[in-house]
């Protein structure tokens, strides 16, 4: 059964995706820093028929992440979605005027190092089955600089060109690396069926390959 690590679950998006991949047959693995939160969101999907466990981890202690990832696959199998979307801090965006270098070093530790550390999780189990799918969830941010969101304008461009890279590295071995931009806060996009509309997208980039980037809407009409 393939299986998708959710990096970041939580209530709204991580659970619309574990729901919509679960359809698609997969066994989904929960990645956040509660256990309890994770353990009650596994038995939820549990109850809808889809096989989840929750593995807790804070991405910026790369031993916790790699070691909830390594026994994810020893519970579920070998990892072959990786989503990589865990929710910045409200400290990373706060204006330039008040970024610190040790704010700015924990913003790309949670968002750029945090992703290295997890692809190199998985990828080496991908590449040997020559298949598998890396997707970063990101804001507009990543795309455009905002003097007010100061950690993630500096943290999610190094994450995107990481990713941008894997992307050109890895398109020829049958590996998808993609990144869906979301420009503001999803309930406020007016989606004509919501967060499951995203969750459709993000199944989206790993069924069928495409460009690396993908804009949920155009930039202009978000708000981050």
């Amino acid at each position: 059964m393939p299986v998708i690590a959710i990096i970041g679950a939580g209530p709204g998006l991580g659970a619309a995706v574990a729901r919509r991949f679960g359809r698609e047959g997969f066994s989904i693995a929960l990645i956040s820093r509660d256990q309890s939160k994770l353990d009650a969101m596994a038995a939820e999907l549990g109850a809808d028929g889809v096989t989840a466990s929750g593995f807790a981890a804070d991405v910026k202690v790369p031993a916790e992440l790699e070691n909830a990832l390594a026994r994810a696959a020893a519970e579920l199998g070998p990892i072959t979605v990786l989503q990589y979307s865990p929710l910045p801090s409200r400290d990373y965006l706060k204006p330039v005027l008040d970024l610190t270098p040790e704010l700015a070093l924990e913003a790309m530790q949670f968002s750029a190092l945090g992703l290295i550390h997890a692809v190199r999780a998985v990828l080496p189990a991908m590449r040997e089955t020559g298949d598998g799918s890396v997707i970063l969830i990101n804001g507009g941010t990543s795309v455009k600089a905002r003097a007010g969101f100061a950690g993630t304008s500096v943290a999610f461009p190094a994450e995107s060109a990481y990713g941008e890279m894997l992307h050109d590295a890895l398109e020829d071995e049958g590996i998808r690396v993609s990144q869906l931009v979301i420009p503001g806060g999803i309930p406020k996009l007016q989606l004509p069926n919501g967060i499951d509309d995203v969750a459709d997208r993000i199944w989206g980039l790993h069924a069928e390959a495409g460009p690396f980037r993908t804009m949920l809407i155009p930039l202009e009409d978000g708000r981050e």
